[in-house]
């Protein structure tokens, strides 16, 4: 078709819409879609001003659940009178002019506008809010103005054949929608089983993450042999895809398996469990906050968080300072001067220390050691055992130093401080210095 031609066609599309247009079938419709408009306006102000359940808002309670989703429809109540409007008005008009497929129009517009109303107005959760917006609203309006099917059916002329499987567009375009529910009700589930798992007291802390990781994995596994029976996809031609996936474990997604694997191991050996303080062996520590099957994480007292894959923990060596036993030796190191009585020291540092109520007595006492002569003073350091770390909430050594200054000032013994003694020796030979005549010019 040339240029003349397409110029032809269009002067007879517009003389078909300028003649429409000027007919009378079109102003009855427009009238039709205009009064129908008002008319739900002006009944929807008389209802939210004279209905009581739409004019206040009720109070919060489990009761008034009802009462409130009333309220909360009361932005529904305009446009679902306009939809009603609009059928009335079809059917006036068809009988009047023998057509009405612009109020039939106006009236699929409104059945959107009163779906897109009602998810903002009851979908709170902002990923299903966006999904029923994006995702919902144009299936709805397809489905309003019957382009649907032929839509569906376009989709899926779009494909491509690979032996026995057949992957079309609307295929791909199912599969993301389902794959996307699939995995949001997976780790809403997940969220749920796992918290449920964690709560069981009769079973220790290990015992419950290893059933709360065997939950989820299974849990993604059978959702994910859903969505291939979802997408029609036949599980015993995805031997060969089993195939590449096997090569490429064992080659690009190697340390990936591996850590998955070292999670699994951990989790069945009890080596470690969430609570217990972690040091690594590039001297990083921290709390044991998640085992996940990829990686771990750490917690710092300092509000850090370390991410470790799993398979350090089995390569490589760290210290697990709480795991069967939550009892921890410390010490601190304090001085005294040279004229004080060095056997009275121990027992008022012991008792002192003692006095502490998280300093424990098993499985040791307190124990104050003469540690050295040093050069300004005589150096001591008290040993105690407390249930806990020397960090984050608990400040142990702080709190025994001061026992120790409080201890060592009331029985007046005197904490020494870096001293030097100089001494000066007199009848010293004096240093000759030459200095080099000046040459007169």
């Amino acid at each position: 078709m040339n240029l003349e031609q397409l110029k032809a066609q269009g002067l007879v599309i517009i003389d078909k819409l300028l003649e429409w247009a000027l007919s009378p079938q079109f102003y009855a419709q427009v009238a039709a879609i205009v009064i129908a408009w008002l008319v739900a306006r002006t009944l929807g102000r008389l209802i939210l001003k004279k209905v009581g359940l739409f004019a206040t808002e009720p109070a919060d309670g489990p009761l008034l659940k009802p009462r409130q989703w009333v309220f909360a429809s009361k932005g529904l109540v305009q446009p679902l009178l306009t939809v009603v409007a609009l059928a009335i008005g079809i059917e006036i008009v068809t009988m009047a002019v023998g057509t009405a497929w612009l109020v039939r129009l106006a009236q699929s517009v409104s059945v959107i506008g009163v779906l897109y109303a009602a998810i903002n107005q009851f979908v709170a959760h902002p990923l299903v809010n966006k999904a029923a917006i994006w995702v919902g609203i144009p299936i709805a309006t397809l489905k309003v103005f019957g382009w649907l099917d032929e839509t569906i059916g376009f989709m899926d002329s779009a494909a491509l054949s690979v032996g026995n499987i057949r992957i079309s567009l609307f295929m791909l375009f199912k599969a993301a929608i389902a794959g996307a529910f699939f995995f949001w009700l997976g780790r809403i589930s997940n969220t749920a089983g796992q918290k449920v798992i964690r709560k069981q007291e009769s079973l220790d802390v290990p015992t419950r993450e290893l059933f709360a990781k065997l939950f989820e994995i299974v849990l993604f596994f059978v959702i994910f042999i859903l969505l291939l029976q979802v997408m029609g996809l036949d599980l015993a031609a995805l031997t060969v895809f089993g195939g590449a996936l096997g090569v490429g474990l064992g080659f690009g997604l190697q340390q990936i398996a591996s850590n998955f694997i070292s999670g699994i191991i951990l989790l069945l050996e009890r080596s470690l469990g969430v609570g217990d303080y972690i040091e690594l062996e590039n001297g990083k520590a921290g709390i044991l906050k998640t085992l996940n099957m990829r990686s771990s994480t750490l917690e710092t007292f300092d509000g850090k968080e370390i991410t470790v894959p799993n398979e350090k923990f089995i390569t490589s060596q760290f210290t697990n300072w709480t795991r069967d036993d939550p009892r921890q030796r410390y010490e601190v190191e304090f001085s005294v001067s040279y004229d004080t009585d060095l056997h009275a020291i121990p027992p008022i540092i012991e008792k002192a220390v003692a006095s502490h109520p998280r300093v424990l007595q098993d499985p040791e006492p307190v124990d104050c050691e003469l540690r050295g002569f040093g050069d300004s003073g005589v150096d001591f350091a008290v040993e105690f055992w407390v249930s806990g770390l020397d960090d984050g909430k608990n400040k142990f050594s702080s709190d025994v130093l001061f026992l120790v200054w409080d201890a060592l000032k009331d029985n007046n013994i005197t904490i020494p401080f870096p001293q030097r003694d100089v001494h000066i020796v007199s009848g010293s030979p004096k240093l000759n210095i030459n200095k080099k005549p000046k040459i007169k010019k």
